[in-house]
């Protein structure tokens, strides 16, 4: 990402779209034969180029001049023949934008494929389900990785629109209507940069093209903030479920030496905001003056490289946490058991209904039995259910006790996995 948004390698993209354009102009016999491939000694030094801009004010014209000079000035005069600035820098910035998301895909597919193998390595690992932060029944620590490794697809699918999206060059003039270049050239052009022609444009691409661009790594960077949130949250000394992985020699704080605290986890939780806050000002950027002012361009300065290289950090960052993820499924058993069976709640409440007792009966007698436990155990909530007497008249004592099972929780798992692509029923995890 650091070389591709460089000053070297941007204007070396915006001399590939200059000599593209010169090889179209001569094809069409515009302009005589041999400039193109005489261009390909043609160099550009950005410290020549910000030599050049201090007196001009005006990047565009620095380059043509600083890659003008260092090729004979009968060649030189056909850089940027027909061409309005923008005709170089969109369609350079699209090129750019469409190779970074290429990388950002790759990450992706990586660090899905570290989630994928969890998920099915943790199909039938039992772990509680909480709800508003609460305990509320078990459930497949699986289950949890299913779902990102699935949000994770989802991410794909909407950075892979949003190259299709950005995935276009405009070389039609100051205006969009090709007074001075002819559409022949810009669909050369964009064969050659392996892209399409906007249908229509003005001086400028349109920039809801951009934003949604934005706005696919907006969305991805709150995926992975869901991610690195969860993770932080078992980490929890009172709940120990997890652990991001702490490096030999590794300090936690420079004053509790016992200190292992989720950093990284923390980190993809700060910046991702940085990235989800990079789509108001693409959205702003979509007004503009007329057939193009310039407001948008000093934003994208920033919010291009930075949004695509913060999603790539943090996808690494994200990866790392992942392949060295501690998971302690002894304590996960250990948290299920914490509340002395408070979580089978409901599966008593379903039974007694279906023993007879009415459902208003039958939740205040549960509920009543849960408060008491919180409030005054011992006796648990399940000594508790055994010992009450009405109780007793609807179920017995042996079927009581199967009720405070885990098993059930995790019957349908396989049949999610199955239904989300995870599990073959008869291949087994895929």
């Amino acid at each position: 990402m650091q070389h591709l948004w460089s000053d070297q390698n941007r204007y070396n993209r915006w001399l590939d779209i200059e000599r593209f354009v010169v090889e179209a102009w001569e094809s069409l016999g515009v302009i005589p034969q041999g400039v193109a491939q005489r261009l390909q000694k043609a160099t550009v030094d950005p410290r020549r180029v910000d030599e050049y801009e201090k007196t001009f004010h005006h990047d565009v014209i620095a380059f043509i001049n600083a890659a003008g000079e260092t090729v004979s000035p009968d060649d030189a005069k056909y850089i940027h023949f027909g061409l309005t600035s923008t005709d170089v820098v969109d369609t350079a910035l699209s090129s750019l934008i469409r190779d970074s998301l290429e990388i950002i895909l790759d990450g992706l597919v990586k660090l899905r494929e570290v989630v994928r193998e969890l998920a099915i390595r943790h199909k039938d690992t039992p772990v509680m389900g909480r709800t508003h932060g609460i305990h509320a029944e078990p459930t497949s620590f699986g289950l949890k990785l299913a779902l990102w490794w699935l949000e994770l697809g989802r991410n794909f699918d909407r950075i892979h629109r949003a190259i299709d999206a950005i995935s276009v060059i405009k070389i039609s003039g100051a205006v969009g209507n090709y007074a001075n270049i002819s559409p022949e050239i810009e669909e050369i052009v964009a064969r050659k940069l392996h892209m399409k022609p906007a249908p229509l444009s003005t001086q400028v691409l349109q920039r809801d093209r951009h934003a949604e661009v934005i706005a696919a790594l907006a969305i991805l960077g709150g995926t992975l903030d869901k991610m690195a949130t969860e993770i932080r949250h078992l980490q929890r000394t009172e709940l120990g479920e997890l652990a991001e992985p702490f490096g030999e020699g590794q300090r936690g704080s420079s004053a509790m030496p016992h200190k292992r605290n989720p950093v990284m986890a923390e980190q993809i939780s700060g910046l991702s905001r940085i990235l989800r806050g990079y789509m108001v000002p693409a959205l702003d950027d979509m007004a503009l003056w007329h057939e193009r002012d310039i407001s948008h361009s000093s934003v994208e300065r920033v919010i291009f490289p930075d949004a695509t290289t913060l999603a790539d950090y943090l996808l690494n960052t994200m990866l790392r946490i992942m392949q060295g993820l501690q998971v302690n499924t002894q304590r996960m058993r250990q948290n299920i058991d914490l509340t002395g069976g408070l979580v089978f709640s409901q599966k008593i409440l379903l039974a007694l209904v279906e023993a007879g007792m009415t459902r208003e009966a039958a939740y205040k007698r549960v509920q009543s039995h849960a408060m008491a436990a919180m409030n005054e155990s011992p006796p648990t909530f399940q000594e508790r259910i055994l010992q009450d007497p009405e109780i007793a008249q609807y179920l017995a004592p042996n079927a009581i006790m199967s009720l405070f099972a885990i098993e059930p929780y995790l019957k349908e798992v396989d049949t999610i996995y199955c239904r989300i692509g995870l599990l073959d029923e008869k291949k087994g995890a895929l």
